[in-house]
């Protein structure tokens, strides 16, 4: 038998306009454990909170940790926005600096490792299309239109975070060979937040 709030929380599912593939997941697992006391907002904070943690450890190269940290801290994005889209608990904060959160570790990471064994211009584009989105971001949601995210810019995120991973796996286990694989995930990624931007994503 569902409870009151798992009826809720599905009729809710049933009738939004946008969901992502991985919300139906999310829905059946770890939202679950999280109580309806925690809203998406605290933890977009919690991102803010561990970006510089995950950014101190990768600068002094304890990588391993890092890339522990790193997932733990990608994976909040998609948990808040899971919870704001099927508890319906968007709000207009969490527009704002929920993508801005996501680009600051992004950008953080770009600056502190894909630029050391990538290259300069990858990260640079990077930095750039980010500033980009959510300028667009911005001038939309002051001018008064909808803003969402769509499904480019989440697969850009997540081969934003795939890219990075497999950096840091290569630098912190020694496997030169993954340089290669985590370029190629960031010119993916590179290439879906030019589509973003296209279609207004953020």
């Amino acid at each position: 038998m569902r409870t009151k709030e798992e009826k809720k929380e599905l009729q809710k599912f049933e009738k939004a306009e946008k969901l992502f593939f991985f919300d139906r997941f999310f829905a059946a697992t770890i939202l679950k454990l999280i109580p309806y006391s925690v809203k998406p907002n605290h933890v977009t904070i919690c991102r803010f909170i561990l970006t510089p943690i995950v950014g101190i450890l990768t600068f002094y190269g304890t990588y391993k940790i890092a890339l522990v940290a790193f997932l733990l801290t990608a994976l909040t994005d998609a948990i808040d926005g899971a919870m704001a889209r099927m508890r319906d608990q968007i709000t207009k904060w969490g527009k704002i600096y929920d993508p801005i959160a996501d680009k600051l570790l992004v950008g953080m990471m770009v600056f502190i490792i894909v630029l050391k064994y990538i290259d300069f211009w990858t990260a640079i584009i990077i930095i750039l299309l980010e500033f980009i989105i959510i300028s667009v971001a911005w001038y939309r949601l002051n001018k008064g239109y909808k803003v969402q995210a769509n499904v480019w810019g989440k697969i850009k995120m997540i081969l934003q975070t795939a890219g990075v991973t497999i950096l840091l796996l290569s630098v912190a286990f020694n496997l030169a060979d993954l340089l290669p694989l985590a370029s190629t995930t960031l010119y993916l990624a590179i290439a879906f937040a030019v589509v973003s931007i296209l279609t207004y994503g953020i």
